[in-house]
């Protein structure tokens, strides 16, 4: 089972929605999913289907402040295979309540480590979807996490943004999980009519090498109008250019475990 977190400190980089596509994806594909939002502004949830605004003691922020187990907050979306932990605006309080324990950048990792050993709902994938900034959520998913995968938006701040985001990662390995790595970066958000985009894919490419996935996300309409319905692009609309990358990444991501098996 990989415990994956979908992080990037930046906003409207499409990490939400990679989150959900892909946990889709795998979920069609038979493998069964976990999602946890970890952002307070719960998209996931919404994006899923579910509300964000329902009793906070049902969510994650349920299960990181003590009042309930993480199977006690689990629930099932309407989609096979797929299930998620909500969350909503509570959540941004942790970080406040939390001030005073030394121990706080672990409790993500102990909670889920007591539902995995003693669980029989056993997961192929966890699917962390970061907030948009290295806050203490962040900080808790990596520690919590075997490795990151980061949209990048093929914008022009994009990479002056990754080289910060690296610094944060280099610093959880060193101190607080020295098993992270980064599975990959997924270039999100690419027009082709714009030059800026080739020019950032060419950057990204020469520096990440072979971490850059080859499938590249498109700005689409139907990618932005799924959430509003509830539902992963792929389900809304299976045709359209959004969903065929998705599907794409999805079996790109589905072999590089393969690869890594094989290697290994």
């Amino acid at each position: 089972m990989q415990i994956i977190s979908i992080i990037n400190q930046k906003g409207g980089v499409g990490k939400t929605t990679t989150v959900i596509n892909l946990a889709a994806g795998l979920a069609q594909q038979k493998k069964k999913v976990l999602v946890i939002d970890l952002d307070p502004q719960g998209n996931a949830t919404t994006g899923l289907g579910l509300s964000n605004l329902e009793n906070s003691s049902n969510t994650i922020y349920g299960a990181l402040n003590g009042t309930k187990t993480i199977s006690e907050v689990i629930k099932k979306t309407e989609f096979e295979n797929l299930d998620i932990i909500t969350s909503n605006v509570d959540l941004s309080g942790l970080e406040v309540e939390t001030a005073s324990d030394n121990e706080r950048a672990f409790i993500l990792k102990v909670k889920l480590g007591l539902y995995l050993n003693d669980s029989r709902g056993c997961y192929d994938y966890i699917l962390i979807d970061c907030p948009p900034s290295l806050s203490l959520l962040t900080v808790m998913a990596l520690v919590s996490s075997d490795s990151l995968l980061v949209p990048l938006q093929t914008e022009f701040f994009a990479l002056e943004g990754l080289t910060q985001l690296m610094k944060t990662i280099e610093r959880i390995k060193v101190n607080l999980n020295p098993e992270l790595k980064i599975r990959g970066i997924l270039l999100t958000m690419y027009d082709k009519r714009n030059k800026l985009s080739s020019q950032v894919e060419k950057e990204a490419r020469d520096y990440f090498k072979e971490k850059v996935y080859l499938t590249i996300i498109p700005r689409n309409v139907r990618l932005s109008e799924a959430p509003s319905h509830g539902m992963p692009v792929l389900i809304y609309d299976k045709s359209c250019p959004g969903s065929k990358s998705y599907f794409s990444f999805t079996d790109e991501f589905i072999n590089q475990e393969k690869k890594t098996g094989s290697a290994a």
